[in-house]
């Protein structure tokens, strides 16, 4: 399986994924409990990867998984991580508007990129990191909006602490996904057992949330597990598949391909996702939009294009001299 069709089915099921949050609404709410969503679907890739990992079993070779307690210990850092970046972007929008928050959102693009450098020592030439640059400007001009709409005024006009708690988040993001790469790619194990370890804490974790807000709640509504379907509809359950898939890509993208790709196929999903809000929700199309779609495109063209595709490479002439010498030279060996 090529990286990028993996690439392009994380960016069709990302960009739906805001679209099925949205239908999932009633009268602009939820009639479900929206954390049991994360849960179920960190349940559905465990299950998934189970089955994938027990088929391997069967046949032969044996897969390799490396079962010492140390490099399982691994796989809870990831957990935490998301855990305490969750909790950030819940602080972060206390300070910011719902778009600014978003416009500083991008800056992860830029992050990945650079812990990418430091902590995987990947090399990146310069027209990739102009890429990247690229990237990020083009999707914060799609969302940027204009100054003739309420929201313009509070726009980037947050008190500091909010910032800093902005760039905390965009770190933390790459980080997380960094360092799945990471775990990834350390060793040779097989994708499944490794997706097992990592989706077995990230349940774990999620009912452990669930567990807190039962406890805040003085259980009022009674423990998570008895009213976990509650107000589950057809395409609620559409919101788990496609989240528990995405988180699938996602990984098989860590293994075999990085973290640029993915960041591209999130990226591109956000624009996607904004085109179909035109013929869904009736969502009216702005120059920005226009203008950030063709510079994603342009980014997407620099990282991923063969550098002769950019550059015109000199042809190199040989002189009348050098191919005299060539003929000279062969027809000594001839001679001889």
């Amino acid at each position: 399986m090529q990286w990028y069709f993996v690439a392009t089915l994380l960016t069709i099921l990302t960009s739906s994924q805001g679209i099925l949050t949205t239908l999932s609404q009633s009268n602009g709410g939820y009639k479900y409990d929206y954390a049991t969503v994360p849960f179920l679907a960190e349940v559905f890739k465990l299950a998934v990867s189970s089955l994938l990992l027990r088929k391997e079993f069967l046949k032969s070779p044996m897969p390799k998984m490396t079962m010492e307690w140390k490099n399982v210990a691994l796989f809870v850092v990831p957990s935490i991580i998301y855990l305490i970046h969750n909790n950030v972007q819940f602080a972060t929008l206390t300070y910011v508007d719902t778009s600014t928050y978003q416009i500083m959102g991008n800056l992860k693009i830029v992050t990945t990129g650079i812990l990418f450098r430091l902590l995987l020592g990947r090399r990146l030439s310069n027209l990739q990191w102009m890429a990247i640059v690229l990237l990020a400007v083009g999707t914060t001009t799609s969302q940027v909006r204009g100054c003739g709409e309420a929201s313009c005024d509070s726009l980037l006009s947050a008190p500091i602490k909010g910032y800093m708690l902005g760039v905390l988040s965009a770190c933390l993001s790459a980080l997380a996904g960094v360092y799945t790469e990471f775990l990834m790619k350390k060793n040779n194990d097989s994708l499944y057992w490794q997706n097992v370890q990592l989706y077995t804490f990230g349940a774990i974790f999620n009912m452990a949330r669930l567990l807190l807000d039962d406890f805040r709640g003085g259980f009022e509504n009674g423990p998570w597990w008895q009213r976990i379907f509650n107000g589950y509809t057809i395409t609620t359950w559409l919101v788990v598949l496609n989240l528990g898939s995405t988180g699938l890509l996602v990984s098989w993208l860590m293994k075999y391909a990085d973290n640029i790709v993915k960041v591209y196929s999130t990226s591109m999903a956000m624009l996607l996702t904004m085109i179909l809000s035109i013929f869904l929700f009736n969502f009216k199309p702005t120059l920005q939009l226009f203008l950030g779609i063709v510079i994603c495109m342009m980014s997407l063209h620099m990282y991923f294009a063969p550098p002769n595709m950019l550059v015109d490479m000199p042809l190199t002439v040989k002189s009348d001299e050098e191919e005299k010498l060539v003929e000279v030279t062969v027809d000594q060996r001839s001679r001889s």
